[in-house]
């Protein structure tokens, strides 16, 4: 802006001089655009002053993690260039700050629940190793107390791999495959490994299928030469996506009463494929709906052994398959997981 205005003055006093006849006119002309120029120059040097102090306070607040004071935008020169460059540059280091500063927070709080959850089993282990040592001890006691013992050590041996397994999905590094999967043959396969469970709560496991004649019907699903809906089918690792509707039915059938139902149900559209698992069970509280995927979180269960791993191992297999689950709950009446499957990108 200062070079403007100079370069304004300096062709108007030019210009000046050129009409006047008078030297000493000349002379004060001169004089005159002498101070001015001095005076702007003077004036552009102050003014760049305070925006370097600007960029020196900007940069000395980004070094110290303290909120960004505003600063004027410098739109030409070479202090709008160092301006712009600074600028990116706080802006990625705020980034890998604030990423790394996720990533301590997430390994903190991840061994302070490994901590947490290995505490119980590992007491057990040593009360009753102890308890083994014992003079007196009835081989019938012996035995039971190493089978407590060998129950311990798979209970910890199963939550070293979920975790395993959360964290390489977490931090993206687990392989998944993209294969075709018949939506209702893989819930086939998984209400199969689960009856003998339901049956031990009394609880009815249904698999349903929507009529091709209705949507809005249910029915069983079939076998046989029909083929199957091109609706029904998505990409994803058909291993890993059984381990996560496992997961999922595992706790409705955990939290329905006996003589209870669970029902699964396989929708498409050419949208996504949905599949909707719902209970009639205690349900969830409000509280402790959004909660319910988070690491560890019981949510209030009422089984001791419960870890509160699944739920959310179950939510990361379903985002990495290009998928999406949500929960709905009433107390009392039941719950509701719904899980979407879009097509990749």
């Amino acid at each position: 802006m200062y070079l403007k205005v100079k370069l304004a003055i300096a062709i108007l006093f030019f210009a000046l001089c050129l009409l006047c006849q008078a030297s000493w006119l000349c002379a004060l002309l001169f004089a005159l655009y002498a101070v001015l120029f001095f005076l702007l120059s003077f004036l552009e040097k102050r003014e760049d002053a305070r925006r370097i102090d600007e960029l020196i306070r900007y940069v000395t607040c980004a070094q110290d993690d303290l909120p960004l004071p505003a600063i004027s935008r410098i739109a030409e020169g070479q202090l709008g260039i160092l301006q712009s460059e600074i600028y990116k540059v706080v802006t990625l280091l705020r980034e890998e700050y604030t990423l790394e500063k996720r990533q301590k927070t997430y390994m903190s709080d991840m061994l302070s629940d490994i901590s947490h959850q290995f505490k119980t089993p590992l007491s057990a282990i040593r009360i009753m190793t102890d308890l083994l040592s014992e003079e007196g001890v009835t081989e019938e006691q012996r035995l039971d107390w190493a089978s407590r013992i060998d129950a311990q050590t798979g209970r910890m041996s199963w939550l070293i791999q979920s975790l395993l397994t959360l964290a390489q999905l977490e931090a993206g590094v687990l392989e998944m495959k993209a294969e075709p999967i018949y939506l209702p043959d893989l819930l086939v396969k998984v209400r199969q490994d689960l009856e003998v469970m339901a049956e031990v709560a009394g609880v009815s496991l249904e698999v349903l299928l929507p009529c091709a004649s209705s949507p809005a019907e249910d029915a069983p699903i079939r076998h046989g030469p029909d083929a199957p809906s091109p609706l029904l089918v998505i990409s994803g690792d058909s291993r890993w996506l059984s381990e996560a509707f496992t997961n999922i039915i595992k706790n409705a059938i955990e939290h329905s009463r006996e003589g209870g139902h669970v029902r699964i149900r396989a929708l498409g559209n050419t949208l996504y494929a949905a599949v909707v698992i719902e209970d009639d069970g205690e349900g969830i509280d409000p509280v402790h709906l959004p909660h319910i995927f988070e690491r560890f979180y019981k949510a209030g269960s009422r089984r001791e052994e419960s870890i509160g791993i699944g739920l959310s191992l179950a939510r990361q297999i379903i985002l990495k398959s290009h998928g999406t689950i949500k929960a709905e709950s009433t107390p009392g009446e039941g719950t509701r997981f719904t899980v979407r499957f879009y097509p990749p990108q």
